[in-house]
C-alpha cells in the first residue's frame, strides 16, 4: 500500500480523486475493491464516508461516478436477479417484464424508491454537476445493473440495516443476526441479505439514508453521536455480455461478472477510563476494540508472511469484521484505508497507536489479478446493431419503405389507394347484367396490382437475403479471422501472465532480500557497535592490567627491600638468641652434673652398704653384677629404690591397635602389651570402636639427632547422644632409639668436666641405667628437675 497525507484544508472532491476513484474504476473492469476509515472515537470517520449537503463524502460520490459511467448500458430492471447464494441469474426480456408486472401489483412492504423525479433535498445537493466524473472505458457490448445491500457489525453479530419486517405493535420482534457463509468460489458473503437494485444515484443513496437510520449509534463523553458498530454498504455490479447481434444479454450464467465494492465505516476505538462507559455501553467497547485488534493481528501476520516468507496462519475467524473482508487480505482486490485523526492532545496516545497501525498497514500488498470470462464475440456489438439499424431505416425511407409503425400505416394507406377504386355493388334489379361484371374486372384489376406488388416484395426480399448472407459470410470470415488472433492474443497473454507471476515472485524474492539485508546490515551495525565498545573495554582493561603489574613490581621490589632487611634483623636476632640459650643450656648441664654426682655418690655409698649386708638364700643363683672399673664410693646414704608405673596398656580393657602401614618396624625389645583381644586396623573403623573401650595410635617420626620415634597416642573410647562413638585422647608414650656410641650432650656435658675424666668407677653405668629407667617410667607431671621431658598429657575436660 501506499502513503499519502492530507491535510486540513483538504476537499471531499480530492481525497475522492486519489482514494476512492481507482477502486471504481476497478469495479466497473470486473474487479473489488475494499475501503475502510479508521481511527478513535470522534475523528470524522463517518463524516469522512458519508459528508454532507454542497461535502458529499466517499460513498454518494463513488455512487454517482458510477451511475455516470454505466448510465446509458444498464440493463432493465429484473434482467439481472440474485440466487441467494453470492451468484447472478439472467432472465429473458419477456422474463423480467413478467418480474416487473408481479412486483408492481404485489402489496409493497418496503416503500418504493423514489424515482428520479422527486429527489430529498437533504443529499441532493451533496454533489455539484461540475464535481460529476466518470469512467473514460467501459465496455459497450456488456448491460450492466447495480445491486446495494447494507449491514452493520454490532457486538459481534451482523444484521441487516434494509430488512423490512411487518410492523407488531403488541409483540415487537427483534433484528435477526445473519450469519457468514462461503459460496463456490469461496468467497465469504452474508446470507440472507437484502440486496437492492437501484437505476440511479438518488435511489440508491435513499437505499443508504433509510439503513442508515436504523444504525445504532449512542452519545457517550467523548462524541455526542458515537457509532457503536462497524457498518458495512456493499456496492454490487453485474455485468453480462450482450449476443452477437448486439440486441440482447447472452442467456449464459458462466458469462456474468459480479463485482463488489465495500465501504466500511468502523467504529472508533476507546478507551472506558475516558468514556466512562458502563453497561451496554462498556460491553459495545470492549467488542469494537476486540475486533480493531483482531484487524491489527490480521495485518501483522500478513505482513510477516510477505516480508520474511513464512506461512503462518492468519486469525481471520476471530472477528467478524476479518472474517468478512478475508478474501479482500487474501488478494481478492485491492484495500485501502483511510486513516482520520484528531489534533486534540487528549487523544494523543490513541493516535499514535493509530499511526503506528497505518505505518504497519502501508507494507501489506494484497493485490491479485482477476479474471474475467471471455465471451468469444466481437467487438463494437451493440454500435454495429445500432448502425445496421439506422442504415435499414435509411434505405426504406429511399425507397418510400416504412420506418416505424405510422409511416408502415401511411404506406400501406397509400398502397390501398392505388388500387382501382370499387364500384356501387347494389343490384335493384334481379335482371341488372352491368353491376357484376363490373365489378369482377375492378377485382381482376386489383388482383394483377396485388400479384405485382407480391412479386416486387419477393424481388425485395430475395435481394435483401442476398444482401444478409453476404454480410453473414463476410461477418463470420471476420469472425474466424478474430477467432485466430484472439487465439495468438490468448497465447501472448498467457506468455505475458507468466512473465507477470515470474516478475512478482522476483520482485516479492528482491523485496524479501532487502529485507533481510536490512536485517543484516541492522545486526552488522550492532556486531559493529558491540565491537567498539569491547575494543574499548579491551584496552581500558589492558591499561589497568599495565599499571596494575607495574604496581606489583613497585610492591615486589618493597617486598624484597622489606624481607632482606626483616632476614638481616632476625637472623641477628636468632644469633643472639642462640648465643643466650647456649650459655642457658650450658648452665642447666652443668647444674644436671652436679645433681648427678651426688645421686652418684648416694647410690655407690648404698650398693656398699647392701654388700656388707646378708644376702637371702635365693641371691646365690644371681649372676654376679658387673662391677665398674671406677673405685666405688663410701656410701653416704639409705639406698633409693625405684618406683616403676605400670603401663596404662597393660589393663584388662580391650583395645583398638590402630597401626597405618606407612610405620616401619623397629623390633624393639620395649614393645606395648594390649593382651590377645585387641583389635589391629589400618585405618578408623566405627565397628571397631564399637566393641572397644580402648584406643591407640601408633605414630612414628623423625627426631632432631634423625633417629626414628614412635608415639603411642592413647584415648577412651565412648558413645555420643548420636548413636556413633568418639574417642577422647588422655595419655601419649614416646619410644626412642639413641646408638650406644654416638655422642651424646648429657655425655659430652660430664666429658667436660676434666678433673673426672680419669676417675671411672662403677657409678658411671649405674647412672646411666638409672638415668634411663627414670626417664621412661617417668609418671605425667613429675617435676625431678630440669633436663627430664615430660611424656604424658593432662585429661581434656570435656566442655
Amino acid at each position: 500500500m501506499s502513503l499519502k497525507v492530507f491535510g486540513i484544508k483538504t476537499s471531499q472532491m480530492e481525497l475522492f480523486e486519489d482514494v476512492a476513484k481507482p477502486l471504481v474504476d476497478d469495479l466497473i473492469h470486473s474487479k473489488n475493491g475494499l475501503l475502510f476509515t479508521y481511527g478513535v472515537t470522534g475523528s470524522g470517520k463517518t463524516f469522512t464516508m458519508t459528508g454532507s449537503p454542497g461535502q458529499g463524502g466517499l460513498l454518494p460520490r463513488s455512487l454517482d461516478m458510477i451511475f455516470n459511467s454505466i448510465g446509458p448500458y444498464q440493463a432493465k430492471r429484473f434482467v439481472f436477479k440474485t440466487d441467494d447464494k453470492n451468484g447472478m441469474d439472467v432472465q429473458t426480456q419477456v422474463d423480467a417484464l413478467l418480474e416487473r408486472q408481479k412486483r408492481e401489483n404485489q402489496p409493497a412492504v418496503v416503500p418504493k424508491t423514489p424515482s428520479r423525479q422527486r429527489v430529498d433535498p437533504e443529499f441532493a445537493d451533496m454533489i455539484t454537476p461540475a464535481e460529476a466524473c466518470r469512467v473514460d472505458e467501459v465496455d459497450e457490448d456488456s448491460s450492466y445493473s447495480v445491486f446495494v445491500s447494507y449491514i452493520e457489525i454490532y457486538n459481534n453479530y451482523i444484521y441487516d440495516l434494509l430488512e423490512e419486517v411487518p410492523f407488531d405493535p403488541i409483540k415487537p420482534k427483534p433484528p435477526q443476526s445473519k450469519i457468514l457463509r462461503e459460496d463456490q468460489n469461496h468467497n465469504m458473503y452474508v446470507s440472507g441479505c437484502t440486496e437492492v437494485e437501484v437505476k440511479s444515484t438518488e435511489e440508491a443513496f435513499e437505499v443508504f439514508w433509510r439503513g442508515q437510520k436504523k444504525r445504532r449509534i449512542a452519545n457517550t463523553q467523548l462524541n455526542r453521536e458515537s457509532s457503536r458498530s462497524h457498518s458495512v454498504f456493499i456496492i454490487k455490479l453485474a455485468q453480462a455480455p450482450l449476443d452477437a447481434d448486439g440486441d440482447n444479454i447472452l442467456q449464459d450464467k458462466n458469462q456474468v461478472s459480479v463485482s463488489q465494492l465495500c465501504l466500511v465505516d468502523l467504529a472508533g476505538s476507546e478507551r472506558t477510563s475516558r468514556t466512562r462507559a458502563e453497561g451496554n455501553r462498556l460491553r459495545e467497547a470492549g467488542n469494537i476494540n476486540q475486533s480493531l485488534m483482531t484487524l491489527r493481528t490480521c495485518i501483522e501476520v500478513l505482513r510477516e508472511n510477505q516480508m520474511c516468507g513464512t506461512n503462518k496462519m492468519v486469525p481471520y475467524r476471530d472477528s467478524k469484521v476479518t472474517h468478512l473482508f478475508k478474501n479482500y487480505f487474501d488478494g481478492e482486490g485491492k484495500v485501502r484505508m483511510v486513516v482520520c485523526v484528531n489534533p486534540k492532545a487528549d487523544d494523543y496516545e490513541e493516535t499514535m497507536l493509530v499511526m503506528r497501525f497505518a505505518e504497519l498497514t502501508q507494507e501489506v500488498e494484497v493485490d491479485r489479478p482477476a479474471d474475467r470470462p471471455v465471451c468469444g464475440f466481437a467487438a463494437g456489438r451493440r454500435h454495429k446493431n445500432q448502425a445496421f439499424k439506422d442504415e435499414l431505416s435509411r434505405r426504406l425511407e429511399e425507397r418510400g419503405g416504412p420506418v416505424d409503425a405510422e409511416s408502415t400505416q401511411s404506406v400501406m394507406h397509400q398502397l390501398l389507394q392505388n388500387l382501382p377504386p370499387l364500384p356501387p355493388s347494389e343490384i335493384t334489379d334481379p335482371h341488372d347484367d352491368i353491376t357484376l361484371p363490373r365489378l369482377i374486372e375492378v377485382l381482376e384489376k386489383r388482383h394483377k396490382v396485388r400479384q405485382m406488388m407480391t412479386q416486387e416484395y419477393n424481388k425485395t426480399a430475395i435481394m435483401l437475403k442476398s444482401m444478409l448472407q453476404d454480410l453473414d459470410n463476410s461477418l463470420a470470415s471476420k469472425e474466424n479471422f478474430i477467432h485466430d488472433q484472439r487465439g495468438k492474443l490468448g497465447d501472448k497473454d498467457k506468455t505475458i501472465q507468466t512473465q507477470k507471476t515470474e516478475m512478482d515472485r522476483l520482485e516479492k524474492k528482491c523485496k524479501m532480500l532487502e529485507y533481510k539485508i536490512d536485517i543484516l546490515q541492522k545486526t552488522t551495525n550492532v556486531y559493529e557497535e558491540d565491537k567498539r565498545s569491547l575494543q574499548q573495554e579491551l584496552e581500558s582493561r589492558e591499561q589497568r592490567l599495565q599499571r596494575e603489574q607495574s604496581e606489583k613490581r613497585r610492591m615486589e621490589q618493597r617486598m624484597q627491600s622489606m624481607v632482606q632487611d626483616t632476614k638481616l634483623k632476625w637472623e641477628k636476632e636468632c644469633e643472639r638468641r642462640v648465643c643466650a640459650k647456649q650459655l642457658e643450656m650450658q648452665n642447666k648441664l652443668w647444674v644436671k652434673d652436679e645433681k648427678l654426682k651426688q645421686l652418684k655418690a648416694i647410690v655407690t655409698e648404698s650398693k656398699t652398704q647392701s654388700d656388707q649386708r646378708p644376702r637371702p638364700s635365693r641371691e646365690k643363683d644371681r649372676p654376679p653384677a658387673k662391677r665398674s672399673a671406677s673405685p666405688s664410693p663410701v656410701p653416704t646414704a639409705p639406698p633409693v629404690r625405684a618406683v616403676h608405673r605400670r603401663s596404662h596398656s597393660a589393663g584388662g580393657e580391650r583395645w583398638v591397635d590402630h597401626k597405618p602401614p606407612s610405620n616401619v618396624e623397629l623390633d624393639t625389645v620395649m614393645q606395648p602389651a594390649l593382651g590377645p583381644n585387641a583389635i589391629k586396623v589400618s585405618a578408623p573403623s566405627e565397628k571397631a570402636l564399637a566393641k572397644c573401650d580402648k584406643y591407640m595410635l601408633t605414630h612414628q617420626d623423625v627426631a632432631s639427632d634423625g633417629e626414628i620415634q614412635t608415639k603411642l597416642i592413647k584415648g577412651e573410647v565412648f558413645r555420643t547422644r548420636g548413636g556413633g562413638q568418639a574417642v577422647q585422647f588422655t595419655d601419649v608414650e614416646t619410644l626412642r632409639q639413641e646408638h650406644p656410641i654416638g655422642p651424646s650432650r648429657k655425655r659430652r656435658s660430664s666429658e667436660g668436666n676434666a678433673a673426672q675424666a680419669d676417675d671411672r668407677v662403677e657409678g658411671d653405668w649405674t647412672d646411666v641405667e638409672t638415668r634411663c629407667s627414670m626417664a621412661v617410667e617417668m609418671r605425667a607431671g613429675s617435676n625431678l628437675g630440669p633436663g627430664y621431658q615430660h611424656h604424658g598429657y593432662q585429661k581434656r575436660r570435656k566442655p
